[in-house]
């Protein structure tokens, strides 16, 4: 009987191996230990992440209903203190690493030329409770973290992601974020500082954002609005602020667009722009596309159940969020390898269903394959 991997196993062939044992060694995150090893946690992390388990119990009892599958995609059972210990003191640098490194190798595929990117930039919070939360005290009451996340609207994956507090603002996160010159970034109000517009503008970044309902506009032109464009009430040019705030001159002393848009609610928004070229309907339309970042993050929190976490210590939220984003990863790319499976929300459900299944990832619908007996040769074929 000719052998048929796991749809995990066929998940994890995408996964650079020589790169993580690259990682394992750098970060020393296997010195001095004997029980569980960091490709064993990743197996396991990842294992609960594709199987939505919320909580150790739940994927130290998955891996143990499916022990005699775990030998071939190099993994192992574990008991629930040891991995809560992994995920405790293990270097969580590791998993962000590797995440980096496959979204650089995902980048290398697209090919685009330069100035055609367009990335979305935005946080979400995640609230935590219980102890070991003291590092992400919000108030006396409530603590929680953010994910700051820039995001490829072409390619439809994370590009980059970093773990803070929420205590502490978007603009401060964004200054350590890498900035591909050239590229568009979209992003909102969290994101409002002069100064960091203006290094984004120095590199040749094209920036769409929304001004803030006092700022003012010292206008020098009036662009024509086309007839079609029935929801763009005006078209300007012209001159930000000297000074953000009372002791804090403006460096960003470029003209600026601002395109006066009526959505469907009736709200209207004033979109900021520095690129003076391209047309009011193109900007309008850049904006809208931030949409797409509050879809991901939707779907992150409620397929990969990364509301519900393994461990409280920063270590651990860290950990189990840069293994969520690597599954996010690989199912988008398992997705686009095949053509049976459009949707992504319902890939991932089949995923689930079938992820410790010996089923090829591509023929996740319909039924099993069944043996035939060639009465010549009396062996058993798939078809």
């Amino acid at each position: 009987m000719r052998h048929q991997n796991s749809v995990l196993h066929d998940l994890l062939k995408q996964v650079p191996w020589g790169v993580f044992e690259q990682l394992v060694s750098e970060h020393e995150a296997d010195k001095h230990v004997r029980r569980l090893s960091s490709k064993s946690q990743f197996i396991a992390l990842l294992y609960g992440q594709l199987s939505g388990a919320s909580s150790l119990r739940e994927i130290v009892g998955g891996l143990e209903s499916h022990a005699a599958r775990l030998y071939h995609v190099g993994g192992r059972t574990v008991s629930r203190s040891t991995l809560a210990d992994a995920n405790a003191v293990r270097p969580s640098a590791m998993f962000s690493d590797l995440f980096a490194a496959m979204v650089a190798q995902a980048q290398r595929g697209l090919r685009r030329a330069i100035g055609e990117a367009t990335y979305l930039i935005d946080s979400t919070g995640i609230r935590l409770s219980g102890l070991g939360s003291e590092w992400a005290h919000f108030s006396a009451k409530a603590c929680g973290a953010k994910a700051h996340v820039i995001y490829d609207a072409d390619a439809d994956r994370p590009i980059y992601a970093a773990v803070t507090a929420a205590k502490v603002n978007d603009i401060t996160a964004a200054q350590t974020m890498p900035i591909e010159a050239g590229a568009t970034y979209v992003f909102d109000l969290g994101y409002y500082d002069y100064g960091w517009w203006a290094k984004m503008d120095q590199a040749g970044c094209r920036i769409v954002t929304r001004f803030k309902s006092n700022t003012p506009l010292t206008v020098k032109a009036e662009m024509e609005v086309p007839k079609d464009a029935a929801n763009i009430l005006s078209d300007r040019i012209g001159l930000l602020p000297q000074r953000q705030a009372k002791n804090r001159k403006n460096p960003f002393r470029d003209p600026v667009r601002e395109v006066r848009v009526e959505i469907e609610t009736g709200k209207v928004l004033r979109i900021l722009c520095n690129d003076l070229d391209a047309s009011a309907q193109e900007i309008a339309d850049l904006y809208k596309r931030r949409w797409a970042i509050e879809l991901f993050f939707r779907w992150v929190k409620q397929t990969l159940k990364i509301r519900h976490f393994l461990g409280h210590s920063e270590n651990a939220v860290r950990i189990q969020i840069a293994v969520a984003l690597i599954a996010f990863l690989l199912l988008r790319m398992a997705q686009a390898a095949q053509k049976a499976v459009q949707s992504p929300l319902a890939f991932a459900r089949l995923v689930r269903a079938n992820l410790m299944h010996r089923r090829r990832i591509d023929r996740l619908i319909g039924d099993d394959p069944k043996p035939r007996i060639d009465p010549n040769q009396m062996v058993l074929q798939w078809v």
